[in-house]
């Protein structure tokens, strides 16, 4: 393909924090190199979280639900979009695609045997229509048609955007799960999901006091680590399995931890229980890194809403003490828009026709180009 400019891209993703849409415009040139040009960030309203979070689990009428989820979705995405292009003076003729997660509600990869799914509610057609914007979506779907895990996708673009030469740099990203891209300096490059980062902190504090999230860590810094309660909780098989490996709140919801709390830890107190969930969001970084990414590491980049999680941080930097623990503002991208940008590079890729994957953090037998394309 040849091009002569830069295109504009939208990104926009929606994580298994649940909490609601991030929307990145990006400046993709000719190269393939992109830049950051703005964000908005728009919450779901408590009733859609809601339903998101129950589809999450088997119950009734599910097909009917999770198609008006779809819809619902769809019209939170074009309202975000909106006021992005609204903000920044831009048309839906700028944009040359949106690349659109959709809401995870099943992720269960299974073997090379076409066993395993992943399943992201969108009303794509929907979305094309509110925007005006050609809409690149199902972007995990290939992958895992291909024999992978269908996640984590950020890697190949945490390559592109934040690599430096000469530097072994690991970039964490913690939304309702944590997933690391491993960045070599000698070009390789691989990832993994680590387990649980905001999902259980967050469900716990909403379960107890009402609040969507823990802000700074601070409930989670007045509790104690209930260190018979960590024990079972990190004795969850999926922390040993071997990448490439994925997971999602198909495994990790407040029933995994229910059982959990009742056979070891009865007695323990709420605020003793977020201290411990923080340690473990650290813990399954820290641990997955030393038994499946050894190595002489200077740097840990974070993102996501877990990078202004101060209390988590500062267990990352006490269990990581060879490695400086910063954030991805450091390489000239805020925590908070990184995962949006990386759908818009995503989006961007399946427009020019190129591989979207990366067969060394998924798992996958071989580079496909990623996603569905409706047009405006």
């Amino acid at each position: 393909m040849t091009m002569t400019g830069a295109e504009l891209y939208i990104g926009l993703m929606s994580g298994t924090s649940l909490d609601g849409v991030d929307v990145v415009l990006v400046s993709a040139e000719a190269d393939g190199s992109v830049q950051a040009l703005a964000h908005e960030y728009q919450p779901f309203g408590a009733e859609l979280r809601a339903e998101l979070l129950a589809l999450n689990s088997p119950g009734d009428n599910e097909l009917q639900r999770a198609a008006l989820a779809g819809n619902a979705v769809a019209r939170a995405y074009a309202q975000v979009c909106r006021a992005l292009l609204n903000a920044q003076r831009r048309v839906p003729q700028d944009i040359r695609a949106l690349g659109a997660h959709g809401q995870t509600v099943r992720h269960r990869p299974g073997e090379f045997d076409g066993t395993g799914f992943t399943l992201q509610v969108l009303n794509a057609s929907l979305l094309a229509e509110l925007t005006g914007i050609a809409v690149v979506h199902d972007l995990r779907s290939r992958d895992l048609a291909v024999g992978g895990q269908g996640a984590p996708l950020v890697p190949a673009f945490h390559r592109a955007a934040l690599a430096q030469p000469g530097e072994d740099v690991v970039v964490l990203n913690v939304g309702g799960i944590s997933n690391v891209s491993l960045l070599w300096a000698d070009g390789r490059s691989g990832g993994f999901d680590c387990g649980p980062g905001n999902c259980l902190m967050d469900g716990w504090i909403h379960r107890d006091q009402g609040a969507s999230y823990d802000a700074g860590g601070q409930w989670a810094a007045q509790g104690q680590v209930h260190a018979g309660l960590l024990a079972a909780l990190l004795a969850e098989p999926y922390f040993r399995q071997a990448p490439p490996r994925s997971t999602g709140r198909d495994l990790f919801h407040l029933g995994w931890l229910d059982e959990r709390i009742a056979a070891h830890a009865p007695q323990v107190s709420a605020v003793d229980v977020q201290a411990t969930l923080l340690e473990l969001s650290a813990r399954c970084v820290t641990d997955s890194l030393a038994a499946h990414a050894p190595g002489a590491w200077r740097e840990l980049l974070v993102c996501g809403g877990g990078a202004f999680n101060d209390a988590l941080l500062a267990r990352l930097r006490a269990l990581l003490p060879s490695m400086k623990v910063t954030t991805t503002d450091r390489r000239g991208l805020p925590p908070m828009q990184v995962e949006g940008a990386a759908f818009a590079w995503l989006a961007m890729r399946h427009v020019r026709g190129l591989p979207g994957n990366l067969p060394a953090a998924t798992g996958g037998t071989g580079l496909r180009v990623l996603g569905s394309y409706t047009p405006a």
